[in-house]
Protein backbone atom coordinates (compact mmCIF):
# COMPACT_ATOMS: atom_id res chain seq x y z
CA UNK A 1 0.00 0.00 0.00
CA UNK A 2 1.47 3.56 -0.92
CA UNK A 3 -0.47 6.23 0.85
CA UNK A 4 -0.15 9.99 1.00
CA UNK A 5 -1.49 12.35 3.85
CA UNK A 6 -2.71 15.71 3.30
CA UNK A 7 -3.91 18.20 5.24
CA UNK A 8 -3.18 21.85 6.31
CA UNK A 9 -1.54 22.39 9.78
CA UNK A 10 -2.55 20.74 12.48
CA UNK A 11 -5.07 18.77 10.40
CA UNK A 12 -4.44 15.32 12.19
CA UNK A 13 -1.57 14.40 9.43
CA UNK A 14 1.21 12.93 11.68
CA UNK A 15 -1.06 11.68 14.40
CA UNK A 16 -3.10 9.77 11.37
CA UNK A 17 -0.14 8.86 9.48
CA UNK A 18 1.68 7.48 12.64
CA UNK A 19 -1.65 4.88 13.44
CA UNK A 20 -1.91 4.12 9.51
CA UNK A 21 1.71 2.74 9.69
CA UNK A 22 1.33 1.01 12.62
CA UNK A 23 -1.66 -0.46 10.95
CA UNK A 24 -0.90 -1.37 7.56
CA UNK A 25 2.76 -2.31 9.02
CA UNK A 26 4.37 -0.27 6.62
CA UNK A 27 7.33 2.56 6.89
CA UNK A 28 6.37 6.01 7.23
CA UNK A 29 8.34 8.86 5.54
CA UNK A 30 7.31 12.27 7.72
CA UNK A 31 8.85 14.72 6.02
CA UNK A 32 8.68 17.47 8.24
CA UNK A 33 9.88 15.23 11.08
CA UNK A 34 13.37 14.42 8.83
CA UNK A 35 13.97 18.30 7.89
CA UNK A 36 14.11 19.09 11.69
CA UNK A 37 15.75 16.24 12.33
CA UNK A 38 18.41 17.14 10.03
CA UNK A 39 18.36 20.77 10.92
CA UNK A 40 19.21 19.71 14.54
CA UNK A 41 21.97 17.54 13.33
CA UNK A 42 23.56 20.49 11.08
CA UNK A 43 23.38 18.42 8.07
CA UNK A 44 23.81 20.35 4.51
CA UNK A 45 19.87 19.38 3.58
CA UNK A 46 19.19 20.73 7.06
CA UNK A 47 20.84 23.96 6.56
CA UNK A 48 19.51 24.76 3.36
CA UNK A 49 16.03 24.35 4.28
CA UNK A 50 16.52 25.84 7.91
CA UNK A 51 16.46 29.40 6.12
CA UNK A 52 12.58 28.37 4.77
CA UNK A 53 11.61 26.81 7.77
CA UNK A 54 12.36 29.72 10.37
CA UNK A 55 10.02 31.72 7.54
CA UNK A 56 6.88 29.11 7.59
CA UNK A 57 8.19 28.67 3.68
CA UNK A 58 7.74 25.53 2.09
CA UNK A 59 11.11 24.04 0.95
CA UNK A 60 11.91 24.65 -2.46
CA UNK A 61 11.20 21.61 -4.97
CA UNK A 62 14.32 20.13 -5.34
CA UNK A 63 15.63 19.34 -2.24
CA UNK A 64 12.01 17.86 -1.15
CA UNK A 65 12.32 15.75 -4.93
CA UNK A 66 15.71 14.77 -4.50
CA UNK A 67 15.16 13.43 -0.63
CA UNK A 68 11.72 11.27 -1.43
CA UNK A 69 13.65 9.95 -4.03
CA UNK A 70 16.89 8.86 -2.07
CA UNK A 71 13.88 7.64 0.54
CA UNK A 72 11.61 5.92 -1.49
CA UNK A 73 14.59 3.84 -3.22
CA UNK A 74 15.48 2.25 0.40
CA UNK A 75 14.69 -1.37 1.33
CA UNK A 76 12.30 -0.73 4.19
CA UNK A 77 10.09 0.60 1.64
CA UNK A 78 9.94 -2.41 -0.33
CA UNK A 79 6.35 -3.03 0.65
CA UNK A 80 4.84 0.28 0.60
CA UNK A 81 5.25 3.39 2.45
CA UNK A 82 3.16 6.79 3.86
CA UNK A 83 4.51 10.08 2.93
CA UNK A 84 3.53 12.96 5.40
CA UNK A 85 4.14 16.10 4.39
CA UNK A 86 4.85 15.75 0.61
CA UNK A 87 3.86 16.50 -2.20
CA UNK A 88 2.88 20.13 -0.96
CA UNK A 89 2.62 21.55 -4.47
CA UNK A 90 0.82 19.96 -7.87
CA UNK A 91 4.71 20.31 -9.21
CA UNK A 92 5.43 17.88 -6.22
CA UNK A 93 2.64 15.23 -6.78
CA UNK A 94 3.76 15.60 -10.72
CA UNK A 95 7.53 14.72 -9.68
CA UNK A 96 6.11 12.03 -7.81
CA UNK A 97 4.29 10.24 -9.87
CA UNK A 98 7.01 10.46 -12.16
CA UNK A 99 9.52 8.95 -9.63
CA UNK A 100 6.74 6.32 -9.05
CA UNK A 101 7.07 5.15 -12.70
CA UNK A 102 10.64 5.04 -12.51
CA UNK A 103 10.50 3.21 -9.66
CA UNK A 104 8.16 1.02 -11.20
CA UNK A 105 5.65 1.59 -7.88
CA UNK A 106 1.73 3.37 -7.71
CA UNK A 107 0.29 5.52 -5.50
CA UNK A 108 -2.79 3.79 -4.00
CA UNK A 109 -4.33 6.84 -2.61
CA UNK A 110 -3.90 10.47 -1.16
CA UNK A 111 -5.90 11.09 1.89
CA UNK A 112 -7.14 14.66 2.51
CA UNK A 113 -7.60 14.90 6.15
CA UNK A 114 -10.31 18.19 6.11
CA UNK A 115 -10.47 20.76 8.76
CA UNK A 116 -11.50 23.93 9.36
CA UNK A 117 -9.00 26.98 9.25
CA UNK A 118 -10.05 27.62 13.25
CA UNK A 119 -9.25 24.04 14.07
CA UNK A 120 -5.45 23.94 12.28
CA UNK A 121 -4.98 27.03 13.96
CA UNK A 122 -5.59 25.96 17.77
CA UNK A 123 -4.25 22.76 17.07
CA UNK A 124 -1.44 24.32 15.69
CA UNK A 125 -0.75 26.25 18.74
CA UNK A 126 -1.19 23.86 20.77
CA UNK A 127 1.67 21.78 19.83
CA UNK A 128 5.21 22.65 21.13
CA UNK A 129 7.16 22.28 18.23
CA UNK A 130 9.38 25.01 17.82
CA UNK A 131 8.40 26.13 14.30
CA UNK A 132 4.32 26.48 15.87
CA UNK A 133 4.26 30.15 16.22
CA UNK A 134 1.57 32.01 15.41
CA UNK A 135 2.67 33.74 12.65
CA UNK A 136 4.36 31.48 11.26
CA UNK A 137 1.17 28.93 11.67
CA UNK A 138 -0.75 31.32 9.71
CA UNK A 139 1.70 31.60 7.18
CA UNK A 140 1.60 27.95 6.50
CA UNK A 141 -2.17 27.54 6.40
CA UNK A 142 -1.90 30.64 4.03
CA UNK A 143 0.30 28.33 1.65
CA UNK A 144 -1.73 25.49 2.84
CA UNK A 145 -4.56 27.37 0.37
CA UNK A 146 -2.74 28.95 -1.96
CA UNK A 147 -0.36 25.51 -2.82
CA UNK A 148 -1.63 22.65 -1.69
CA UNK A 149 -5.76 22.79 -2.78
CA UNK A 150 -4.51 22.20 -6.45
CA UNK A 151 -3.06 18.68 -5.53
CA UNK A 152 -6.57 17.93 -3.90
CA UNK A 153 -7.80 18.78 -7.86
CA UNK A 154 -4.78 16.82 -9.34
CA UNK A 155 -5.65 13.88 -7.10
CA UNK A 156 -9.36 14.25 -7.75
CA UNK A 157 -8.40 14.21 -11.90
CA UNK A 158 -6.87 10.37 -11.41
CA UNK A 159 -9.56 8.96 -9.14
CA UNK A 160 -6.71 8.86 -6.25
CA UNK A 161 -8.54 11.47 -3.47
CA UNK A 162 -10.29 10.31 -0.31
CA UNK A 163 -11.47 12.95 1.56
CA UNK A 164 -12.32 12.36 5.72
CA UNK A 165 -13.33 14.64 8.23
CA UNK A 166 -10.17 15.49 10.11
CA UNK A 167 -12.61 17.24 12.62
CA UNK A 168 -13.55 14.21 14.98
CA UNK A 169 -11.64 12.07 17.19
CA UNK A 170 -8.64 10.47 16.25
CA UNK A 171 -9.93 7.07 16.23
CA UNK A 172 -12.75 7.87 13.86
CA UNK A 173 -10.48 9.24 11.37
CA UNK A 174 -8.81 6.47 11.20
CA UNK A 175 -11.64 3.85 11.34
CA UNK A 176 -12.87 5.88 8.41
CA UNK A 177 -9.60 5.84 6.31
CA UNK A 178 -8.71 1.93 6.91
CA UNK A 179 -12.54 1.54 6.18
CA UNK A 180 -11.76 3.22 2.49
CA UNK A 181 -8.23 2.51 1.59
CA UNK A 182 -9.53 -1.55 2.62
Amino acid sequence: MRLVILGGSGSGKSTQAQHLGSHLEIPLVATGDVLRAAIASNSELGQLAQPFIERGELVPDELMIEFVRSRLKEADVGRGWILEGYPRTAFQAEELDFLLDHLGQKLNWAIYLQVPEAVMVSRSLGRSLPDDQPEIVQRRIELFYDRTIPILEYYDRRRRLLTINGDQSPDMVLEKIISLVG
